[in-house]
């Protein structure tokens, strides 16, 4: 199991919730626990209802009574919200993005450091989609697509074509497959800034991250209290606009 990292904006973003006595407050991005940990240190009398679709975040379940963790994409929270009997929270933290634990796992295939890790790219290692077959199956006008998107890839056409060459050639199953596939075409001295505007396209797409945001956010209203708090920590300009445009 991997080290999660405290989270850069920890104070910052629980500091927005304004945490108060006898409230229920929701974490959507569980991972390490950081979040939540800090939420209940701030009262005693409260409760705090977790979500993670990873199943590596559900061993540093915290020994809480007043937790519960939830293994579930957060775009579904208001399904458990209701099984629980809540109507309201006091507030909703979430954390976007990528964890250093899935980072930092080879075989999670989520950084192109781990050349010889799989193309997979699932936050739920349950799901279906994976990266490798985006890449082997998506026609090359929805790869374009999703790398000038979703990555803001400014070779996207041209990556796209190359990755429907190379796979009619040699499919694509591992992350050195993929960058043996496109090495022509990632920018002398830019690899790293290229690569990860490419990967993050990649699980964007896996994950269907912007809908499942969008969705949760939508939600949200309904289950804030009036005066209720939405705390939320975003990485790239995509989430951000959506974030800020809510």
């Amino acid at each position: 199991m991997g080290f999660y990292h405290n989270p850069i904006l920890l104070h910052q973003a629980i500091d927005g919730l304004n945490i108060r006595e006898h409230g229920v407050y929701v974490d959507m991005t569980y991972g390490g626990g950081g979040y939540s940990a800090e939420i209940l240190r701030r009262a005693k009398d409260i409760k705090v209802i977790a979500f993670d679709m990873d199943s590596d975040a559900l061993v540093n379940k915290l020994d809480d009574n007043r937790l519960t963790l939830v293994h579930s994409n957060f775009c579904f929270f208001d399904h458990f919200l209701d099984y629980l009997n809540i109507q309201q929270v006091d507030g909703i933290v979430a954390d976007l993005g990528v964890s250093s634990h899935q980072f930092d796992t080879a075989e999670r295939g989520f950084s192109f450091r781990f050349d010889d890790g799989p193309l997979d790219l699932r936050m739920n290692k349950e799901a279906h989609k994976t990266a490798a077959q985006v890449l082997n199956t998506y026609s090359e006008e929805k790869l374009k697509e999703i790398f000038y998107r979703y990555g803001e890839v400014e070779n996207a056409a041209k990556l796209s074509k190359q990755i429907v060459i190379q796979r009619n050639e040699k499919k694509l199953e591992k992350v050195s497959d993929f960058l043996a596939a496109i090495n022509l075409l990632i920018p002398k001295g830019k690899e790293h800034k290229y690569l990860a505007k490419v990967f993050q396209a990649l699980r964007i797409e896996v994950n269907e991250e912007l809908d499942a945001l969008k969705e949760m956010l939508e939600k949200s209203v309904e289950y804030l209290k009036p005066e209720g708090r939405l705390s939320i920590v975003s990485y790239h300009s995509l989430e951000d606009g959506l974030v800020k445009n809510f």
